[in-house]
Order: C-alpha cells, then structure tokens, then sequence
C-alpha cells in the first residue's frame, strides 16, 4: 500500500498514467519465497521506511514481506520509455537481494507457494491496517498472500469525466484475463483456471462480500452516488468488525477497479503482473487505448454502455479467467461497443486482436511487445504450454526460473516445452 505515489491528481482524461508492478522476492536456489522487502527497503533508504524514491520509480512495501512493489513516482505522460525505468529498479533490487540469496520472481501468482506457513506480514508503519485485514479477513490465503498484478491508474477531472471513465472501464474488465492471464498454478499444480489470481482474489473478502462485490463494479451516474452506493455499503457491512474505523478508506474497496478520489484516478486492478516490465507496459498501453475510445464514443455512445447491468459482465470475467484469449463472446450488442459487427461471434482474442490493430501501431516498443503478446498468448498460456497441464515440481522449477530471468534481462517469455 505505502503512499499514493501514482497520484494523478488535476489532470484530464488520458492525459497521465499511474503504473504500479509488484514482484515477488525468492531464493535464488530453489525460488521459495524469502520474506525479506524490509530488508531491501532498509538498505536502499538507510533506514526502515515504507517507500524510497528513486526518481521515476519509487519502491514501496506490500502487505507481505516476500513481495515488492515498483511504482511510478509522480504521473507519466507516457507510457513509452518507462519499461526501461522499470527494469533499471529491478536491476538495483536484485543487487541487494544477490547478498541475501534472494531475487525476483514476475507473474500472477507463486505456483508452489503454502501461504498457510509462509506468510509473514508486513510489521513496520502500515502495520495496524494489515492487522486488521489479517483479523476480519485471515491472510494466509492465496487471495492475500500470494497474487502479483499491475495496477493502472487513470485520471478524472469533475463530474463527467468520472462517469465517462467508470463506464468505459466497467465495459473493459471482464476481458483483462484474455490479455494478461499469468497465474494458471497454484499448490503445485493446475488450477483450471488462466489466471487464478483473479480466481483467488474474488474471493478473499467473501466474509464481507460487499468489500469486492462482483468485482466488476455497479453502474454509477455520479460521485455521490459511487460514494453511497459502493463506499457506503462496505463501510456500512464493515463497521462490527472494524469499530475504530482502520479500514475506513477508499482504498478497502477491492472491486477490479476503485475510484480513488484521493488522487482524482480510477484505479484498475485486474491485470496479472508479466514476465518483464515491457510486457506490463505494452499491455497498460492497449487497455488504455480500449478503455479511452470506449469514453470517447469512438463506436457507440456512453448511453450504450453507462448502465450496463454487472451480473453479465461479472460471467464474462468469470469466464475469461477460465479460458483466456478463447473465451467465447456470443452478446452482439457486447460486442458492437467495441465496434465488431453485431452478427456472429467471436472470442476475446479477436477482440484483443481487432483493438490492437484499431489503436495500437504496430511498430515502437509497445506496439510490437503487444502484438508479440497477442500472436503467442498470454503469459498464463505460455506457461502452460511449457509446463503442460500435470507438470512436476522439477518442471515447474526449471520453468519459472526461465520467467526469473526473463524479468532479470527484460525479454518476453517464450518457454521450453
């Protein structure tokens, strides 16, 4: 959590970015999980803090200890050039993990990982408010303790750009799995599931389910009304079990995407951390390109799209998580806010592939990462492919410490079969 560096506070629609990757921390040999972030957080700042600045990239503490969080430092205008930022502070990390035994481990989610006896919270400044999710919500889950992603953070300016961007967001959700999937183990084995963080991460507020809802959140036509209809509920169902208030915040809202009105931004929280920062950066790229046409009204109106009922879109990301770039998309009317013809269908994958082509060049950095990414599948798929759908423990040492040092040399996954 740590401070809000990615605030984008005063800016307009699409003017800025916030870019946050959290990475996991393991054992060089072995790769376990090496609950150690204070450690490197006190050798870099000097002493023990939440947050080092280290200019365009500032590193901050999670809620566990084996995890590490890099995020832009102030807003970015753009999103090119900063995969290289990124990899340089995954560079400096890694060299005060070397004396450690430690180094970063990228993806959605630990694939071996018991978080039952691994877990270790984070006990310095923000401590009372993990404590408080540790009693009311219990941590030691893959839901808490062991799921990586990248979060978004996209900026309003007044009443209208809210509602705008929270619409068009609300219509992007449900296909981030088909495009950023990178999680598909857990306990060794298989979950069935593209992307079992977002799995898990449903279901970590379950005794409270107001916390995150259908994870895609309701439809709002104001501030006041996010305010009473989301924030409200959940202060309202929370307020037995936290009495002093800790978690009173808008940042306890674990919807895939929360208004933080803090910082004047959206942020979305259904993107699985990848393989190397230029993979995150590409990816950051092409949802926010789908995301501002769909506010800009480049193939329907915000009428189409402002009160689209949750409950579908909440079985369409359901159903993402599942199968990824093949989920089947069978809604027309769905399908024609992303300017696809209404007749037919189609998978996620076509529709990834149909916004690419529309709005992201495919030439510079991005532009081929991205379309890289779309030919050969998200990383969830890549994985697998390697590891196939049984794999052994040998299999997933040898496979994951190829996805270290992906992260390690800034390259995209390709994985020996």
């Amino acid at each position: 959590m740590g401070t809000d560096a990615t605030g984008v506070t005063g800016l307009h629609l699409f003017e800025a970015h916030g870019v946050e990757i959290e990475y996991m921390i393991v054992a060089r040999e072995g790769l376990d999980v090496l609950p150690v972030a204070d450690e490197v957080l006190l050798a870099a700042g000097g002493e023990p803090i939440d947050d080092v600045d280290r200019g365009t990239i500032t590193w901050s503490n999670e809620i566990v200890l084996h995890v590490i969080e890099l995020k832009t430092s102030r807003p970015e205008t753009r999103l090119e050039g900063l995969a290289g930022s990124f990899l340089e502070s995954i560079r400096e990390i890694q060299g005060f993990l070397a004396p450690l035994g430690g180094r970063l481990l990228p993806g959605g989610s630990h694939p071996w990982m018991d978080p039952f006896r691994e877990t270790r919270l984070w006990p310095h400044d923000c401590s009372p408010v993990y404590g408080a999710f540790d009693r009311i919500f219990d941590c030691r889950g893959h839901g808490w303790s062991n799921l990586q992603a990248a979060h978004l953070n996209l900026p309003f300016d007044g009443e209208d750009e809210f509602v705008r961007l929270h619409a068009a967001i609300r219509m992007v959700l449900p296909l981030l799995p088909a495009l950023a999937a990178s999680s598909p183990f857990r306990d060794g084995a298989y979950t069935g599931f593209l992307d079992g963080r977002v799995d898990t991460y449903a279901r970590n507020c379950a005794r409270v389910p107001s916390v995150a809802g259908l994870l895609v959140p309701e439809p709002v036509g104001s501030t006041a009304e996010y305010r009473e209809k989301i924030l409200g509920r959940i202060y309202s169902d929370l307020a037995s079990l936290d009495p002093d208030g800790t978690l009173r915040h808008e940042w306890v809202n674990a919807r895939g995407a929360i208004a933080r009105f803090d910082r004047s931004a959206i942020e979305i929280r259904l993107i699985d951390a990848q393989e190397c920062p230029a993979s995150d950066l590409a990816i950051a790229r092409l949802v926010t390109a789908a995301v501002e046409a769909l506010a800009e009204e480049r193939w329907c109106g915000l009428g189409a799209i402002r009160n689209w009922p949750t409950e579908p879109l909440h079985a369409l990301l359901r159903a993402a998580v599942r199968d990824g770039e093949r989920t089947v998309l069978d809604d027309p009317g769905y399908l024609q806010c992303f300017g696809l013809p209404r007749r037919g269908g189609g998978t996620a994958g076509d529709v990834w592939s149909h916004l690419a082509r529309e709005l992201v060049p495919p030439e510079g950095e991005l532009g081929v990462t991205i379309h890289r990414i779309l030919q050969d599948g998200p990383l969830a798929r890549r994985l697998l492919r390697a590891c196939g759908t049984s794999p052994s423990r040998e299999t997933l040492l040898r496979v994951y410490g190829e996805l270290a040092d992906c992260l390690a040399a800034g390259e995209l996954f390709r994985g020996s079969t």
